[in-house]
């Protein structure tokens, strides 16, 4: 096992532990960069969508994770990131300006939605936020003159001074650069001043304001950033969908968004990561499995003789095929990881990670609980 004995302070302060540790996320960054050259262009499509999905997760981790402020109305902020583009994309603003547009816009939305929050924590935090997101949803259907109610926005592909992103190559390289570049702000936020203010908030307020943390100040700024940034996910997600509808941002998508930074793990980018690879790759799986899981129990069937695998297979595929089976599984899984581990995907590769690095020293209580448990010890 390697312990770090740091002798600066600019050790403490750096993006990354050591070297080895900046050495895995080179070779990180080099597989990432391969990867459209090595698969098929649907599934770099689909790989597009867990940069998307990550870009949110950090958004909503920077509120709940972090600040820990319950928020059920981001899929709001990024109907308004995503309508806010298109629209000034139709009126033939270039489309890094018409990204700042939308950024700014639905940061000033964010500021706006994060004053209740001064007064508001909890369940009532949550349903104030359900609220915006019901009265956005009617906005969006209503207003036709900027979002076409019903009717739909037709959203073309990005063209940056003049070079086309319509190829799935292309857009999943785009992508990757702003999940890269609000990683690398999310962090340096973290160790700032501000994101050490959001945490000591969200361990305790009483104690925080005794410390001299302006809480209006601060929250109001988490809710402010984590709405900026989700409507830099909003952009990209207009160009990914190619067409806006009302129907899309819907509450079911804002659970989805906190479904996602409770799986990956709570007060953690890495868990944010991690929990968008599983929000944006679960149905794809689910639609393969729906696929290809029959047919191969049925040839498993033909070659041993053993009619039980046809049966299974009959059985999994009426399951898979039936409609709604992904929330089903979502639900399943959300269940399944707060009972059995409630640090999500990235507190389970922690655990892993200390197994093989203190193997065969390793100790079942490594990890649990104490009644002395704080919130901070969630901070990774």
């Amino acid at each position: 096992m390697r312990f770090v004995f740091k002798t600066s302070y600019n050790q403490d302060i750096q993006l990354f532990r050591d070297k080895v540790d900046m050495g895995w996320y080179v070779a990180l960054a080099i597989g990432v960069l391969a990867l459209p050259f090595l698969l098929s262009s649907y599934s770099v499509g689909e790989t597009s969508w867990v940069f998307i999905y990550g870009i949110c997760g950090v958004s909503l981790m920077t509120l709940v994770g972090y600040t820990g402020l319950v928020s059920l109305g981001h899929a709001a902020f990024l109907g308004i990131g995503a309508y806010a583009h298109a629209y000034f994309l139709e009126r033939g603003v270039p489309w890094i300006g018409s990204v700042a547009l939308a950024v700014i816009i639905t940061t000033a939305c964010g500021f706006v939605v994060g004053l209740p929050a001064l007064r508001m924590s909890g369940i009532y935090l949550a349903i104030a936020t359900l609220s915006f997101a019901v009265i956005i949803q009617e906005v969006f259907s209503r207003w036709e003159s900027v979002t076409h109610g019903f009717a739909g926005m037709p959203v073309g592909p990005p063209v940056i001074f003049g070079v086309s992103f319509a190829d799935a190559r292309e857009f999943y390289y785009l992508c990757l650069f702003f999940l890269v570049i609000v990683l690398w702000v999310t962090r340096n936020l973290l160790r700032a001043p501000t994101g050490r203010a959001w945490i000591a908030i969200r361990d305790s307020e009483i104690a925080a304001q005794s410390m001299g943390v302006h809480l209006a100040l601060y929250k109001s700024m988490a809710f402010a950033y984590s709405a900026g940034v989700m409507g830099l996910a909003g952009a990209l997600f207009a160009h990914k969908i190619a067409y806006l509808a009302p129907d899309i941002f819907t509450i079911l998508l804002s659970i989805q968004f906190l479904l996602l930074v409770i799986v990956g793990g709570l007060g953690s980018l890495h868990g944010a990561v991690l929990g968008a690879i599983f929000v944006a790759l679960l149905p794809p799986a689910i639609a393969i499995l729906r696929d290809s899981v029959p047919d191969t129990l049925a040839d498993l069937s033909t070659s041993t003789g053993i009619g039980l695998f046809h049966i299974v297979g009959d059985a999994l595929g009426g399951f898979f095929k039936k409609p709604g089976v992904e929330a089903g599984v979502f639900g399943l899984i959300l269940v399944l990881v707060i009972l059995l581990e409630p640090f999500g995907m990235y507190g389970r590769w922690l655990k892993i990670r200390l197994f093989f690095s203190t193997f065969p020293l390793y100790k079942r209580d490594s990890f649990k609980r104490q009644k002395s448990y704080m919130k901070t010890e969630r901070l990774r």
